[in-house]
């Protein structure tokens, strides 16, 4: 059987870039920019004053005290009606455009409003005064037609891309955000709203890996819950190979009644491989949808939920964030000191769930939690990461150097 290293190449390998989507500017924060963005406009798109304060000629101010006529008062929003004449200013607020004549602005702390006086009248008290100075020319930070952005790093757009995005007047914009289909197989599955009948169990697994879809930045389908039949399970998976990605839960090991794997055959899906040497994790199922016009990458995991996330977490993921255009797709382990005791035994590398603690002097502990199995989703809850065991028997002293992978 491939390790886990092995099977992961195999994943990655086959992991082509979707095409495009276009989706709403608000849906955008976090995917990868596929286009290249211009700007429509000057920005600022006037010379604007930066402080509150009076726009004048510089050379008005002749020295300190000097008293200038006030003709009007600009707010940002608003657009000056007269010329700053020698002997004269405007009193301007932060943002406002830069009246004709006007030079300079000198901010409100550095004067005295006269405000009794007919005209009202400002006092100066700093001086001389520079050409410029508290004015942010028109353009300063971007002309009509410059590139802001470029489609070729495929930036991944932050609340600050979001914003300039906006600056310039983009909607909606291009990006990578793979779609993903989520589908649940098992008679004995009821939906979270049931209370199982005889022989059932509530479909966690969907919910959590359509959750833990959402977390790596991509658009989930939910498909459902499809019955142990051929027809059932035919029919939903048509539904699921129109996506990037299709993950199924349960259904690929060696029951009678694990179908998924014909199932896939019979709808053209090429098996890359099945089984992997992973505890929890071993049935394992991955393949390719090709049809020359669209490519879905399809998972089959195994249907008890710790092996379902701890599954998604070392191939699913890394797939799904290569598709997105992250360069770096696969989460590198950490070192971690044991606080206890363990006893590795088989011959599959075990991911048990675990909690790590970082601590302030930047060393790190980590304790494997009391896991009961594959079907314990309620110590899983407890961890915060998953503490590799390499294969073979081997007694594990506290104090001893373990990898550990963050969940």
């Amino acid at each position: 059987m491939l390790n886990v290293e092995e099977a992961l190449a195999l994943v990655l390998q086959e992991v082509e870039l979707p095409p495009p989507r276009e989706v709403p500017l608000a849906d955008a924060l976090g995917l990868a920019l596929d286009e290249t963005i211009t700007s429509d406009i000057d920005s600022p798109p006037h010379d604007k004053s930066i402080v509150d304060g009076y726009a004048l000629i510089a050379a008005s101010v002749t020295g300190p005290q000097t008293e200038l006529t006030v003709i009007e008062e600009v707010a940002a929003g608003q657009v000056p009606e007269r010329k700053v004449e020698p002997g004269t200013a405007t009193r301007i607020m932060t943002g406002a455009p830069i009246p004709d004549g006007a030079d300079a602005v000198v901010m409100v702390e550095k004067t005295v409003a006269e405000n009794d006086s007919a005209p009202p009248r400002v006092r100066i008290l700093e001086a001389p005064v520079k050409p410029s100075q508290n004015i942010v020319r028109r353009g300063f930070s971007m002309r009509r037609g410059d590139e802001v952005l470029s489609a070729h790093l495929h930036r991944h757009l932050r609340p600050v891309e979001i914003g300039l995005l906006a600056e310039v007047g983009r909607g909606t914009v291009r990006v990578l955000q793979p779609r993903i289909a989520v589908l649940a197989t098992g008679n004995e599955l009821a939906s979270v709203q049931e209370i199982p009948g005889p022989g059932q169990i509530r479909n966690s697994n969907g919910p959590m890996l359509l959750a833990l879809v959402k977390d790596a930045g991509a658009a989930g389908f939910d498909l459902g819950i499809a019955e142990d039949t051929a027809v059932d399970l035919r029919a939903k998976i048509g539904q699921g190979l129109r996506t990037d990605v299709l993950i199924l839960s349960g259904g690929v090991s060696a029951g009678v009644l694990d179908l998924v794997p014909q199932v896939l055959a019979d709808c053209g899906v090429r098996e890359v491989f099945h089984k992997i040497n992973l505890k929890p994790g071993k049935p394992l199922w991955f393949g390719i949808k090709d049809d020359g016009g669209h490519r879905t990458l399809v998972f089959g995991l195994p249907g008890n939920p710790v092996s379902s996330l701890v599954c998604f977490e070392l191939f699913v993921r890394p797939a799904i964030l290569k598709l997105a255009g992250h360069k770096d797709c696969v989460q590198q382990p950490v070192q971690a000191a044991l606080t206890t005791d363990h006893a590795q035994r088989g011959q599959r590398a075990t991911y048990w769930p675990s909690r790590l603690t970082e601590l302030p002097d930047g060393m790190r502990r980590v304790t494997p939690l009391p896991w009961k199995g594959s079907g314990d989703l309620r110590t899983l809850a407890d961890a915060n990461a998953l503490a590799i065991f390499p294969p073979g028997d081997r007694h594990y002293e506290s104090g001893s150097s373990v990898a550990v992978l963050r969940i």
